[in-house]
């Protein structure tokens, strides 16, 4: 028997065989996860959640092409101890590849020790690397309700953890809303529905960085 009648026998099983196995190259190519970690300013609160930062974020990336799926498991009232809490069960149930976390904003509201907040941002960042997520985190400042040493302190944990765990950091995640006329709800903490598309601008180019697997423990620079 010929080779050439081999091969015209074996070919009907070898190509059931292949149907049989999983494409690996769409399962190597599927949608990534990036999960967003925050307080009630990531939760939309006092505003229609379509129209808040995080879901502007996932339109944005479909209509980029991106395939990246948004989890938003952000909580209104949400503190860094509660956000290290939770952090474990997402991360098991969604596996993101990358971790945003926008928390801390709480903590100095109730004014809770600086060092705490530090404690537990590091031990996310380390907890979803160990993981293999990418982090980026988004920092946030308080009014000086508490005197400027406690404002300073607390200003200055977000570069400490970026710089000691080498992840992306933006500065301060308000700082294009904080001041502008209308972008803050009455309660003076919140961003108006007017001021979501002005955080999304902000933290763009360091969620680009952040999907790029760019993050050395610098601020990123929108």
């Amino acid at each position: 028997m010929t080779t050439a009648f081999f091969r015209r026998l074996l070919f009907p099983f070898g190509l059931a065989l292949l149907l049989s196995i999983p494409n690996v190259a769409l399962s190597a190519g599927g949608t990534g996860t990036l999960l967003i970690l925050g307080d009630s300013i990531s939760a939309a609160y006092g505003i229609d959640e379509e129209l808040g930062w995080v879901n502007l974020l996932q339109v944005r990336l479909q209509e980029n092409g991106r395939p990246v799926k948004v989890v938003n498991a952000s909580i209104s009232g949400e503190t860094s101890a509660g956000g290290l809490a939770r952090l474990p069960r997402l991360m098991k149930e969604h596996s993101p590849q990358w971790l945003i976390v926008e928390l801390g904003g709480n903590d100095g509201l109730r004014g809770y020790p600086p060092q705490s907040l530090q404690r537990n941002l590091q031990q996310m960042v380390k907890l979803a690397k160990n993981s293999g997520a990418e982090v980026l985190l988004l920092g946030i400042r308080i009014p000086p309700n508490y005197g400027r040493a406690y404002t300073e302190a607390f200003a200055a944990v977000f570069p400490k953890v970026a710089q000691a765990e080498a992840v992306a950091l933006v500065p301060f995640f308000l700082e294009t809303v904080a001041l502008e006329q209308g972008a803050m709800q009455s309660d003076g903490i919140h961003p108006t529905a007017k001021a979501q598309p002005a955080l999304l601008k902000h933290v763009w180019p360091c969620v680009e960085s952040l999907l790029a697997g760019r993050g050395d423990g610098e601020p990123c620079t929108p």
